[in-house]
C-alpha cells in the first residue's frame, strides 16, 4: 500500500558525512579565531606609547628600581653559570608563594634576549632549593624579609693541593663592590657542590670549615677568623651552603678588607684532606656546579624618591548644579562606581628583554570609579571616607569628596643583570593593586 511505501523509504540524513567530518575542525577553528579576538579586544584599549612616554616610563620604573641607568651587561658566550640558575630558583619561589601576584611566573625564551640558556633557565627544580646553614634563619624567612638578592661569581681561585704539604686548603674571592647603597646584609651564604667520588668510603664523616682572611701575611699563615663548619658524609652528592653572614658585613663596611675566603677539608682523625679529592667543584668543574656566594639585603629605611617633572593641569571647578547629592546612585548619573581596572606594564615593550630575565611584564592596575553618595559596601570605603563625604555635601566648596584610591598593595619581583653581569633579585613593595576603595 501506498502507507507501506512511505515507511519504508529510508530518511534523508540533514547533514552529509563529510560535513559532520568538518565540524569538529571547524569548531576548533572558530575557537581560535574567538579567543585570537578576545586577546586583541583586551589589548586594542591600551595605545602605543610614543616615544616622549616611552622615555619617562623608562625613567620612572629605574628610578623604582634604584638604577641610576639602564644596565648594559655583556651578553655571555656560554651556558649560564650556577648563579643565575640558583637565583632564578630563588625567584620562582618568592613569585609562587602568593606575595607576588602581579608577576608573569612563565619565563620564556625571549624574555632571557640574548644571554641563552632560556630551556635550561626554565627548568626550576623546587625540590633542589637549597637551605642555609643552621647560623642562620631558614630560608623562607630569609627571602621573605629580604629586598635585595645578589649572586657573586667566583673571580679568584687558590690552593694548597696533594704536591703540597698539608694542610691542605682552598682559597676563594668574590667582589663586593656593587653592593646596592643604604641596605644592610640580612644573611650571606657561600655555596659549593660535592659529587661523588671513587675510592672514599661512604661512611666516612668530613668536617668542612670555612674562614674569612683577615689579615695576609708574607712570612706566616694569614689570621683566620672562623665563619662556619658542617661535618658531611663522604657520600653525600649535592649543594652545601656556608653561613658567611659576618664577612659580607664585615665586607660591606670595609671593602679593601675583603681578602676572600679559604677552606679546610679534615677527617675525624684530624687528617687533613684536599677539596678536590673529596669532589668539591671548583672554578674547573661544570658551570652550573660553580662555587658561587648569595647575599641578601634589606633597606635599612625607606628611600625618598625625588618628585616627578609632571606639569600640573588646572582642575575646572565643578558648577553648583554637578555638586553630588544623597539619591545620586552610578544608575541615575551614568558614571562607574569605584573600583580595580586592568593596567600591564611591559618590560619587553620597553626595550628591556637583554636585561630583565623575569618577568616579562606584571598586571599593576589602577583604581577608577566615582565614590557616590552613600557610599556602599563594595565601595570598601573606610570610616573617615564616609565622614569625608557627608561634611562635603554640607560644605563642597571647602572639603572635596571621598576619591578612588588603593586600599592595598602587593609587591613584585624582578630579576636582571647589572653592568657586572651579576644577577639581583629585587622585591619592589607596593607595586601592585590588589583593592579599591574610597578615601
Amino acid at each position: 500500500s501506498p502507507a507501506a511505501q512511505s515507511t519504508s523509504r529510508p530518511r534523508r540524513p540533514l547533514l552529509h558525512p563529510r560535513t559532520l567530518l568538518l565540524m569538529p575542525l571547524l569548531l576548533l577553528l572558530f575557537l581560535s579565531l574567538w579567543s585570537q579576538q578576545a586577546e586583541a579586544v583586551v589589548h586594542s584599549s591600551f595605545r602605543r606609547l610614543s616615544g616622549r612616554e616611552k622615555k619617562e616610563m623608562q625613567k620612572e620604573i629605574l628610578s623604582i628600581l634604584g638604577l641610576p641607568g639602564r644596565p648594559r651587561p655583556h651578553p655571555p658566550l656560554r651556558p649560564p653559570s650556577s648563579a643565575p640558575l640558583f637565583m632564578l630558583d630563588l625567584y620562582h619561589a618568592m613569585s609562587a608563594d602568593g606575595e607576588d601576584e602581579g608577576n608573569e611566573i612563565i619565563v620564556t625564551g625571549a624574555s632571557m634576549g640574548k644571554f641563552g640558556g632560556a630551556e635550561r633557565l626554565a627548568q626550576v627544580n623546587h625540590a633542589a632549593l637549597p637551605t642555609l646553614s643552621t647560623h642562620t634563619p631558614p630560608l623562607g624567612t630569609v627571602v621573605s624579609e629580604a629586598d635585595t638578592v645578589m649572586s657573586f661569581v667566583n673571580l679568584v681561585e687558590q690552593e694548597r693541593d696533594l704536591l703540597q704539604p698539608r694542610p691542605y686548603w682552598k682559597e676563594f674571592r668574590f667582589d663586593l663592590t656593587p653592593l646596592p647603597q643604604g641596605e644592610t646584609v640580612t644573611a650571606a651564604e657561600f655555596r659549593i657542590y660535592k659529587t661523588l667520588t671513587m675510592g672514599q668510603r661512604a661512611n666516612r664523616t668530613l668536617h668542612i670549615s670555612v674562614y674569612e682572611i683577615q689579615r695576609e701575611n708574607r712570612h706566616r699563615e694569614p689570621e683566620l677568623v672562623l665563619l662556619d663548619m658542617q661535618s658531611v658524609p663522604a657520600g653525600q652528592e649535592g649543594w652545601l651552603a656556608f653561613d658567611v653572614t659576618s664577612a659580607s658585613n664585615h665586607w660591606l663596611l670595609h671593602p679593601r678588607s675583603n681578602l676572600g675566603i679559604r677552606l679546610y677539608v679534615e677527617t675525624e682523625e684530624d687528617r687533613s684532606l684536599s677539596a678536590g679529592w673529596i669532589g668539591l667543584v671548583g672554578r674547573r668543574g661544570p658551570r652550573s656546579k660553580q662555587p658561587f656566594m648569595v647575599t641578601f639585603f634589606r633597606e635599612s629605611q625607606v628611600p625618598c624618591r625625588p618628585p616627578r617633572a609632571v606639569k600640573p593641569h588646572p582642575r575646572k571647578k565643578k558648577p553648583k548644579y554637578d555638586l553630588p547629592v544623597p539619591n545620586r546612585s552610578p544608575a541615575n548619573n551614568g558614571g562607574q562606581p569605584c573600583k580595580k581596572h586592568e593596567l600591564y606594564v611591559s618590560f619587553s615593550d620597553l626595550g628591556w628583554k637583554d636585561w630583565v630575565l623575569a618577568p616579562t611584564g606584571y598586571s599593576a592596575y589602577y583604581c577608577d570609579g566615582e565614590c557616590f553618595y552613600p557610599l556602599g559596601s563594595c565601595m570598601n570605603a573606610t570610616n573617615h571616607a564616609l565622614i569625608q563625604q557627608v561634611v562635603h555635601l554640607l560644605k563642597p566648596d571647602e572639603v572635596p569628596k571621598a576619591c578612588c584610591a588603593p586600599t592595598k598593595l602587593s609587591p613584585i619581583s624582578v630579576l636582571f643583570y647589572d653592568d657586572n653581569n651579576n644577577v639581583i633579585l629585587k622585591k619592589h613593595r607596593n607595586m601592585v593593586v590588589k583593592t579599591c576603595g574610597c578615601l
